[in-house]
């Protein structure tokens, strides 16, 4: 069984030029005029993990030590910030040193959310923000200048996903309860309960959602502005179903006829995208429409890869993700529409230098954010920059995939570096990386 630790342990329970040809004769569309984000304070990754319409991005700033990383190394350090255009704005933390965040977290109006150590120990000992440093870890808003901490329901724990153009929030946080499902001896304990943040008579107020059926866990990672939240539903080390929210109600998606599934996003048409296992045991990107389930792009994955997942669409019905190598390492950022994949680094100039290696969301402009690995020649650097592409109507000229003879290998493993590319959900998280 597909546990959630591995799934956290992550954070994301997670070639040829032939191929990328491939992807690039498939579909006729725009290129892209890409910003390179690139990284702050020294650290050597930055990874926008949400998008608003306005092309603002919200960034994971995060120095990992060592880069190539062991389940047993957490962040050494990790700070948030809002880019716009060449501005940058941090958010700070909620008095401990390191603060992280989700897929999702910035709105229209450039509210924000993500999880932030306290100076305050946790006192069962735990480390949900998987910084190494065993300090509370609480879910915040970022508002007009300000980070406050939100409401748990009554643990000492939690993260804030996603928020919405109302201000409803998404996440989970733990209820104070040990969990019976967690084997002996695992640290982080407590019950994970998906809640819906909103304000009640002009207070913020954290609402539990129902995790399906006899499940005793769950976590939201999605909202969209009509407050429909999506995620999964479980145990402590287990997922059992991608899960719909909608009027307090938790409903199960079908999946692909493997007891796994994960959603991560939704928008405003009700189309919810993230991962399930196919028939033959591969983690693939899907779409759920309808109560019905699809592979998203066929099913297919470039060549070498062993999964994909999708974290973001848009009202289009355009969706971006992710996919991992046959070693768990961040391979390929994808863009699935009208049913056809396209490896970014097809529509990616390749005077940019930067090798995609995944796309965390897309706004309604069509603008893609995500991750890259600056490349000098065929030489790879061990620092990955957040990156800004805005589709344009121009002469693409020689991209990245036609000046890389073969898929550089990323010395970043998606399955070992879950944790810091989210740590926000050290003991469950599954978003930042797939399921392998």
């Amino acid at each position: 069984m597909i546990t959630l630790r591995r799934l956290r342990n992550f954070w994301i329970l997670g070639v040829a030029t032939m191929v990328l040809a491939c992807f690039s004769n498939a579909v006729a569309q725009a290129s892209y005029k890409v910003q390179d984000l690139g990284v702050q304070h020294g650290d050597n990754l930055g990874m926008p993990m949400g998008l608003n319409n306005y092309g603002w991005t919200l960034n994971m700033e995060q120095f990992l030590h060592p880069f190539s990383l062991s389940t047993a190394n957490p962040a050494a350090r990790g700070t948030d910030s809002i880019t716009i255009g060449e501005l940058n704005l941090e958010l700070g933390t909620l008095g401990g040193k390191n603060s992280s965040i989700n897929w999702g977290g910035i709105n229209d109006r450039g509210e924000s959310v993500g999880m932030s150590e306290t100076s305050v120990p946790d006192p069962n000992g735990e480390d949900v923000c998987y910084f190494g440093t065993h300090l509370t870890c609480l879910p915040f808003l970022w508002k007009n200048g300000v980070m406050s901490a939100l409401p748990t329901l009554g643990g000492n724990n939690g993260q804030a996903s996603a928020i919405n153009n109302s201000g409803q929030i998404a996440g989970y946080a733990e209820n104070g309860i040990v969990d019976p499902t967690c084997p002996p001896g695992t640290v982080t304990n407590r019950i994970d309960l998906p809640v819906l943040w909103q304000k009640v008579q002009g207070q913020i107020q954290a609402q539990a959602l129902p995790p399906y059926g006899k499940d005793t866990d769950g976590i939201a990672f999605g909202i969209n502005n009509q407050g429909q939240a999506v995620g999964y539903s479980g145990t402590c080390i287990a997922v059992h179903y991608a899960v719909l929210w909608e009027n307090l109600t938790a409903i199960a998606l079908p999946n692909l006829g493997n007891p796994f599934a994960v959603a991560y996003a939704i928008n405003s048409r009700g189309q919810i995208v993230g991962q399930a296992v196919n028939s033959d045991g591969t983690p693939v990107a899907v779409l759920w429409e309808n109560n019905t389930v699809t592979s998203l792009g066929g099913g297919d994955l470039p060549p070498g890869d062993a999964a994909s997942f999708a974290t973001s669409i848009n009202n289009r019905g355009q969706s971006v993700g992710s996919s991992f190598n046959s070693t768990g390492s961040w391979s390929h950022g994808l863009l699935w529409q009208n049913g056809v994949m396209t490896d970014l680094n097809t529509v990616f100039p390749a005077s940019d230098h930067l090798y995609v290696v995944s796309a965390s969301n897309i706004n309604e402009s069509g603008q893609i954010a995500g991750m890259a690995v600056v490349m000098h020649g065929s030489q790879l650097e061990n620092v990955v920059h957040g990156f800004l592409a805005t589709p344009v109507n121009e002469d693409l000229g020689k991209s990245v995939a036609d000046v890389v003879g073969t898929h550089p290998e990323i010395n970043l493993p998606a399955a070992n570096v879950g944790n810091q590319l989210s740590p926000g959900s050290a003991r469950r998280s599954t978003h930042n990386r797939g399921i392998f």
